[in-house]
């Protein structure tokens, strides 16, 4: 019996005890970063003399190019990203405008 008066007082007090929520007024917000990096294509044939002439080096000889982009950096930075292929291989190359390659 003690416990049965217990616990009708618990639940008594429980139910008159109440839980006030409320909105948050603090705004979130919320912020995303957008890669500023705009890759433009170009023809194999339009490229800099200097980025052709670093391509027919002994180095990239037997590598051809199969794309090419003008790749625009935030900072106004530009480089040719010119991909390439080797039988099974490929890869990608940054040149600069003065046909020296980025690593």
């Amino acid at each position: 019996m003690k416990k049965i008066i217990l616990s009708a007082a618990f639940l008594a007090f429980a139910g008159l005890t109440t839980v006030e929520a409320s909105e948050i007024k603090v705004p979130v917000t919320i912020s995303t970063q957008q890669d500023s990096v705009t890759k433009t294509p170009v023809e194999a044939k339009d490229l800099p003399d200097a980025v052709k002439t670093t391509l027919s080096s002994d180095t990239f000889k037997e590598w051809i190019p199969t794309a090419a982009f003008l790749v625009t950096k935030a900072d106004k930075s530009e480089y040719y990203q010119v991909d390439v292929k080797k039988q099974e291989e490929t890869a990608s190359l940054k040149i600069g405008k003065d046909g020296v390659v980025i690593e």
